[in-house]
This record gives structure tokens, sequence and C-alpha cells, in this order.
């Protein structure tokens, strides 16, 4: 799968069904037949994978032990709210209201591309957290990628 990227702005509409934009649905022609799967993000967010994809996850998932309490927790909470759908015929998704509740979101959303995965947020908390650039990304940049940045090969 190549990477993901970009930023989808759109509305779910009153029966919580979010239309998947075409630009998105281009970039992963796949989940027309297959689906997706949904899940709970790290943050007050969404994350969507194509089955494919969160077929790989559960495999790293699966060479945990399950028997300790740490790994244990971790596979709970990561598929805890994992829900497959698929989409309708207007290419819509139905994304259950418990997941909508998890992430905060009423009514705008924003899909952001994120290499093998696509985020959902609430519209209004990704623009104010993260359309602006830190101060420190600089920083950040050096934490994350340490030797590596700089060297010109990007």
């Amino acid at each position: 799968m190549p990477y993901l990227t970009g930023n989808f702005e759109c509305k779910l509409d009153p029966k919580s069904r979010m239309m998947i934009p075409a630009g998105l649905k281009k970039k992963l022609p796949e989940i027309e037949t297959e689906g997706i799967v949904i899940n709970c993000g790290f943050k007050n967010n969404l994350v969507i994978y194509t089955k494919s994809q969160w077929d790989k996850r559960l495999d790293e998932l699966g060479k945990l032990n399950e028997f300790d309490e740490d790994s244990a927790d971790f596979i709970r909470y990561f598929t805890s709210g994992a829900t497959e759908l698929t989409l309708d015929a207007a290419g819509r998704v139905l994304i259950p209201k418990f997941l909508l509740e998890h992430a905060g979101i009423k009514s705008d959303v924003m899909l952001t591309c994120q290499l093998n995965k696509v985020e959902v947020w609430d519209a209004e908390v990704y623009k104010s957290t993260y359309l602006k650039m830190p101060k420190d990304f600089a920083a950040l940049a050096q934490k994350v990628l340490g030797s590596k940045a700089g060297r010109g090969d990007e």
C-alpha cells in the first residue's frame, strides 16, 4: 500500500453517516469492496484502517504475550472499539455513536492521512491543535529523527 497523504474535510449527516471523500477513495480503492475498520485513537480521535492494514495490526498484536498483564491490557484497549464498516451505495459509512462520543465529533470532520492509516478528528479540534506549526517543531524533529535529520537524504 502506498503511503497516504493529505487532509480531507467532510460532514456527518443527521444519521451520523460520513461520506468518504472521492480523493481518499481513489487512494484506497480496496475500501469499496473490503470496507474499513474504525477504532479509537490514542488521543481524542478515531483511526481508520483498510482491512489489510488492520489485519497487519492484529498480526502484530498476536505476537504479544497475552498472559503478560500490560500486553493483555494493551490488546484489550486497542481492540475494544474496533468496528468493521462497509460503504453504502452512496459511499458513506455509519460511524457508531460511542466512537463519535470518544472523539468528541459532532458534525464537521477532518480526515488526516498518516502514512498507512487515516485519523478522524472533530474539525475544530484538529484545526486548533495541529494546523499551527509549533514553535519547537525543530526540536521535536531532532528528538524524533535524531541523527537522521539534516543528512540531506530525506
